[in-house]
């Protein structure tokens, strides 16, 4: 597996709240649902994204930004625009004193806004459970990430623009996968361009003895790994490994596989019908016990727990 697939083998949307925004100036909507990541495109006129910290951006047609929750954000004709409407967790929308705007700005199927035929137009695309993305991508990514239409374009926006608006049967689960791929593109220029901060981790792959330590972990999980086998199956001491290892990853080799594994482990959980026992030796523990207690350790929440969604922690995968 290489250091970008590693990275962006996690999203996964389930049931993700996708629409299209149609507004004519003035309007402003205040976005505070908590989700953990939110796609907007514009595809006609042009809108503002003021983050809860940090200067606000215009995009223009062919632009898209991905917003990382859970901080609020407000999407408006211009900056300073007092917000109209206020979104809520799950997708709920009310104005702000609470009066519910879902049914009076409904404009056909998955389609919402003041005016049929408005100026402005977004497709949005929301991943409702931070569950769905894998954590390390979300904390590599800043709070606002732009890509402007006239670096970049994507054939998967105008899918989406396509498929938003039916409503055949099993349409949800095709814009779950149409916003993955879309997600996925993006992230891949972002990640190529000069403005890009990856994880430590990533960069690391570049290195040529912690690159290969990462990816045998990566590549090989459920292997008992010490720091003296993985320093071997690298061809350096186990303190030259160790020390370099944690210089450029920022934790010990260890430390690592155990993040990594409990990711695999979530992933998993949530994506299969694979009992606990049968997960925890996939991704290297002898058993559920010892699988169990690491994971509720590290993700404040027991596997079981995890896969059903009974959990309110906020360090899901």
């Amino acid at each position: 597996m290489d250091a970008l697939a590693g990275l962006l083998d996690g999203p996964r949307a389930r049931g993700a709240f996708l629409l299209r925004m149609v507004m004519e100036p003035p309007w402003s909507v205040h976005i505070d649902d908590g989700a953990p990541l939110c796609l907007m495109c514009v595809t006609d006129g042009e809108a503002w994204i003021e983050p809860a910290d940090g200067p606000p951006v215009r995009l223009a047609p062919g632009d898209l930004a991905i917003a990382r929750g859970p901080e609020p954000y407000t999407v408006a004709h211009r900056p300073g625009a007092p917000p109209q409407a206020r979104i809520g967790p799950g997708g709920t929308c009310h104005t702000l004193t609470g009066e519910p705007l879902a049914q009076s700005m409904r404009l056909g199927v998955r389609t919402w806004g003041n005016a049929r035929d408005g100026s402005a137009g977004m497709l949005i695309g929301t991943y409702r459970m931070r569950g769905e993305v894998s954590g390390r991508l979300l904390d590599a990514l800043p709070a606002l990430l732009h890509l402007p239409g006239d670096t970049w374009r994507c054939p998967v926006m105008d899918v989406l623009a396509e498929e938003i608006a039916r409503d055949d049967p099993g349409q949800s689960v095709v814009l779950d996968r149409v916003l993955d791929l879309l997600l996925i593109a993006a992230l891949r220029q972002w990640f190529a361009g000069p403005d890009a901060r990856p994880p430590a981790w990533y960069r690391a792959m570049g290195d040529p003895v912690v690159g290969r330590a990462l990816r045998l972990l990566q590549d090989e999980p459920a292997r008992p790994w010490t720091v003296a086998s993985l320093a071997a199956a690298c061809g350096v001491s186990r303190a030259g490994l160790a020390r370099r290892f944690t210089g450029l990853v920022g934790e010990p080799p260890m430390t690592y596989l155990t993040g990594w594994r409990l990711a695999l482990a979530a992933d998993l959980l949530r994506d299969g019908d694979a009992t606990v026992e049968a997960i925890a030796r996939k991704v290297g523990y002898g058993g559920s016990f010892a699988f169990s207690a690491a994971f509720k350790r590290v993700r404040g929440t027991s596997p079981q727990d995890y896969r059903t969604g009974r959990t309110g922690s906020s360090r899901q995968a």
